[in-house]
């Protein structure tokens, strides 16, 4: 699918997916209750202030919630170079689990100046890190680093909650409890799924007692999300890659839920981009970098529930895809005049999918 999208009456650029947001909406922490959050629900002609709560009241017996499983790690980790000047590395994927062969990741590194290959750095906690190159090619982005030890146990016990740049301060008890979700089973994602963060136990138990079973798919977020897009004209953004898996018994059942005329409701935009990747790419396909933007042919996803995003970026163009540009750019407005908590650690809001297949690709 080309990147650029020209609709018959429009050609979307970075530009109209800007908005104006003041900053004390942008929520610092999370609500006293997981399902606390309030929830926007724009399902209807109008939209309707509602509360998390409520959400097992809007889905119908036969609709299949499908979650991400994903389990951010503590993937931040601190330590000197040589020289001793301060370093952090953000483990954005573990390449490699054999001792004998060395334990690998690719790793984004904030340092003042780029070590050289055969660098070796000491790490806070008392283990090296190897640089090896740069990932995935001999110009990437990220670096291809060995460590001394099994990486998720380094970071299991030495990293850092890997919290979004909006959020101003340093990680803490609480979020390494409540930046993640209750459901969280694979480890390898370095941001949450957050629109899954609204869930707990009462919740769960409310939708299945209503009929609405769930499912699951596995995408490990990257630090990719946060990245800005830099161009004015979308087709020349490149989106970066995220490795995923549609499981047998999620296609399963979202095969069932079609044939019994039930909706598949994805919960956030990291279940969506993993479905319609295996729709349209193959099921056996395992690492994606969709970019769903209006005049995108949802082929699976038909409710969509999701956190508020940031302006100008890919998550606003993919609900914009999902909904429509008008309806979404309202509903946004109205948020804000209703003081809705933003981003990873604030609300909800609930969308339906829209005929937007008039775009000429």
């Amino acid at each position: 699918m080309p990147n650029s999208l020209t609709c018959t009456t429009r050609t979307f650029t970075l530009s109209d997916f800007d908005f104006v947001l003041p900053q004390a909406l942008i929520a610092q922490h999370p609500p006293s209750e997981r399902s606390g959050s309030r929830l926007l629900d724009g399902t209807g002609v109008l939209p309707t202030d509602r509360r998390f709560t409520d959400l097992p009241g809007l889905l119908l017996p036969g609709d299949l919630l499908v979650f991400n499983d994903t389990r951010v790690v503590k993937a931040r980790l601190f330590g000197r170079k040589p020289s001793g000047g301060r370093l952090e590395l953000l483990i954005e994927r573990v390449l490699s689990l054999n001792a004998d062969s060395g334990h690998e990741v690719a790793a984004h590194m904030k340092v003042s100046k780029k070590p050289a290959p055969g660098t070796v750095l000491q790490m806070d906690g008392g283990f090296t890190a190897i640089v090896l190159g740069r990932w995935p090619r001999a110009d990437g982005a990220l670096y291809r680093l060995k460590l001394s030890s099994e990486p998720y146990a380094l970071m299991a016990q030495f990293g850092h909650v890997p919290l979004p740049p909006y959020i101003t301060h340093g990680d803490s008890a609480q979020d390494e409890q409540r930046y993640q979700t209750v459901f969280a089973r694979h480890p390898g994602a370095v941001a949450a799924p957050t629109a899954a963060l609204h869930f707990d136990a009462a919740v769960l138990a409310q939708l299945a007692a209503r009929g609405v079973p769930s499912a699951s798919v596995t995408l490990h977020v990257g630090a990719g999300t946060f990245a800005p897009v830099k161009t004015e004209k979308i087709s020349d953004h490149t989106m970066h890659f995220e490795r995923f898996e549609v499981p047998l018994a999620t296609q399963q059942a979202i095969t069932a839920c079609k044939a019994r005329g039930g909706r598949v409701v994805a919960v956030g935009t990291t279940t969506v981009r993993a479905l319609e990747s295996a729709a349209k790419f193959g099921p056996e396909c395992n690492d994606t970098n969709i970019f769903i933007t209006p005049g995108f042919e949802f082929a699976v996803v038909d409710v969509l529930l999701t956190n508020f995003h940031l302006p100008k970026s890919t998550l606003m163009m993919l609900v914009s895809a999902f909904s429509g540009y008008e309806r979404i750019m309202a509903l946004y407005q109205h948020a804000i005049a209703q003081r809705y908590r933003f981003f990873s650690y604030g609300d909800a809001m609930l969308l339906d999918r829209q005929d937007t297949s008039k775009a000429v690709q």
